[in-house]
This record gives C-alpha cells, structure tokens and sequence, in this order.
C-alpha cells in the first residue's frame, strides 16, 4: 500500500490534526442534544427542528440530513423493548386484551417520544463526525453528481 492511501480517510480526504472529529464523543454529545462540535449549545429549537448555528462555537447545523434514520432507529429500539416485554409480561400472566391494551401503547408512545430527540441528535452528530451531508466545508453544488 502506498503512504497516500494508509493517511487518508475513507473519502479519500487527506488526515490532519485539524480534521480530527472522534466518532464516540460526537455521539454522546448527539445523545444529549448539544453540539457535536463543543457540547455546549443546543441542538435543538423545538421537539425536533435543529438550530440553524450552535450559539457557542457557531458551528453551522442547518445542512443535515437526519429526517429518516432517527424514526427507524426509534422504531427499531422500542418494538424490541416493548415486544420482549410483552412476551415476557404474557407469558407470566393471564392479562386481557384491554389490560395489555392500557398497558403497551402508552409505554410504547412515551418511549418513542423519549427516544426520538437523542436519537436524532446522535444522527446529525454522526454526520458531522463523518463529515457527511455539508459538515466536511464542501457545498452542495461540489457534491453533486
């Protein structure tokens, strides 16, 4: 292998101190709904529209493209949870219908309104960390095919 390809990133995009933006932290930042750059701002202006700019480090926010993957992701984590203890709570008793009924869809609701926010904020946080969808400085019109 050449020395070109051992320093660069997937992309093709030389590595260099400066473009250095750890997945791990990101995410955790995401998670908590702050910036992915310096933790601190919000990421979010309401119950799910993003800020256009961080308020601290004026990191640009507005280009991400995080519309689907947070819903599957949701929906993924809370139909294992709320499946897993459905079965579990089944088996282990004789509930009616209406029981299970009053029990599962307010777990479920308040569980994908729980989930959504974070999960959303760890996908634009994993965009920028990659440097995907306008965070890696190139503009759109460059990335067109």
């Amino acid at each position: 292998m050449s020395q070109q390809m051992i320093d660069s990133d997937y992309a093709g995009r030389a590595n260099s101190p400066d473009s250095d933006r750890p997945v791990g932290p990101a995410l955790l930042k995401g998670l908590r709904c702050r910036c992915p750059n310096c933790g601190e701002g919000k990421l979010f202006a309401g119950y799910l529209k993003s800020v256009d700019a961080c308020s601290v480090c004026d990191q640009e926010i507005h280009h991400h493209r995080a519309d689907d993957l947070p819903p599957y992701l949701t929906v993924f984590i809370v139909g294992h949870i709320v499946v897993g203890l459905f079965v579990f709570v089944e088996r282990a008793s004789t509930l009616s219908l209406w029981t299970h009924l009053v029990i599962w869809v307010p777990i479920t609701l308040l569980l994908s309104l729980a989930l959504l926010q974070p999960l959303k904020g760890a996908t634009i946080a994993l965009q920028w960390a990659l440097r995907l969808g306008g965070f890696g400085g190139d503009t759109d019109e460059s990335q067109s095919c």
